[in-house]
């Protein structure tokens, strides 16, 4: 975390362990605040990576699931990286900035993901950094984010998934009611200090469940190596392009997408639990018995108690409807619509 935007933080009330913000004082006040409020996060727990230089955008075209030769200025862009058996290593945002082409993912990741990518440039003329420290991000989101961000700023992206320069910053719209900012600490000290009295500065928990609900998946070092992209929903979210050239595990991921082979898929539930949902924990069916059906992918606290998260499971325990935390004897798991079309195939 940038150490001027970590002491402002603070001084308005934030809690803040390991470098990411808790809460700013009543974690139950602003989890209640979700659903009605706009919330305004710090996103200081997620770190970028900077890929510069002349051959930056095809080197990565040549290891990321999507298509980057198609991501222009303005527009932002679902990714992922896999390993060569096709299992997920990273998933992140991409867009394209002055410098080169931002990589934003779990700061946790960034170093080793960094370095793994390192070891493919050769004689590419690509240049990868950690800029983590470098900008400040924060997020808004809740119902009405659009139009007091319209009001303050006098213009925004017009569709989810682009983004405009505005005003020394770079604004990014991630759906029709949340948004990214980045930019310098001053630039968005500002920005902060504008929206502060009309929202509810909240935790990294708040930002989470808005991502949960937007079921977009968010690969953590525990979950690394755990999914090959369609059991994440990449095919559905726009992470994945089967229409690109070869990228580490690519025979993998098309092989699933078109034998119709993909057992697995990525759903949203609730769970009253006196424990937090971590990611990789296991979920069990009693189809599957003493073997696990499914795995967490990410959890938050939910605005009406319990806990909202993301689960990718056996296509046939989610036919069947049980599902239980950490033991076929544990809390049950309530399944929720997403706010996209979640095809399952059809049983074999």
């Amino acid at each position: 975390m940038h150490p001027d935007w970590q002491r402002f933080l603070e001084s308005h009330g934030a809690r803040i362990a390991d470098s990411e913000v808790r809460d700013f004082g009543d974690a139950s006040a602003e989890t209640a605040a979700l659903e009605k409020r706009i919330v305004l996060c710090d996103l200081s727990h997620e770190g970028l990576i900077l890929a510069s230089g002349d051959d930056a955008s095809a080197f990565l075209h040549g290891q990321l699931t999507n298509d980057v030769t198609q991501l222009e200025d303005g527009h932002v862009q679902r990714n992922g990286y896999c390993s060569p058996k096709g299992r997920l290593l990273a998933s992140f945002l991409m867009w394209p900035a002055k410098q080169g082409l931002l990589l934003q993912m779990p700061v946790a990741l960034v170093e080793s993901i960094r370095k793994r990518l390192s070891m493919f440039v050769l004689r590419a003329k690509v240049k990868l950094e950690d800029v983590s420290q470098q900008w400040v991000r924060i997020g808004i989101a809740g119902n009405g984010a659009a139009k007091l961000l319209q009001q303050q700023l006098g213009s925004l992206p017009p569709a989810p998934m682009q983004s405009l320069h505005l005003d020394g910053m770079r604004i990014i719209r991630l759906g029709s009611e949340q948004f990214e900012a980045i930019g310098t600490f001053p630039v968005i000290e500002k920005l902060w200090t504008d929206l502060a009295s009309h929202c509810v500065p909240a935790g990294r928990q708040a930002w989470d469940w808005h991502v949960i609900q937007s079921g977009i998946a968010v690969i953590t070092p525990k979950t690394q190596e755990s999914f090959v992209p369609q059991m994440v929903n990449f095919d559905l979210t726009g992470a994945v392009s089967f229409k690109k050239g070869c990228y580490p595990g690519q025979e993998i991921v098309a092989r699933t997408q078109y034998r119709g082979i993909l057992k697995r898929r990525m759903v949203l539930a609730q769970v009253t639990a006196t424990e937090a949902p971590q990611p990789g924990d296991a979920i069990y069916s009693p189809v599957f018995g003493d073997q696990a059906a499914a795995e967490v992918v990410q959890s938050a606290l939910a605005p009406h108690g319990g806990y909202d998260l993301l689960v990718v499971a056996q296509v046939e325990s989610l036919r069947d409807g049980r599902l239980h935390l950490r033991a076929l004897d544990g809390p049950a798991l309530a399944l929720k619509s997403l706010p996209y079309s979640l095809p399952l195939p059809d049983p074999a």
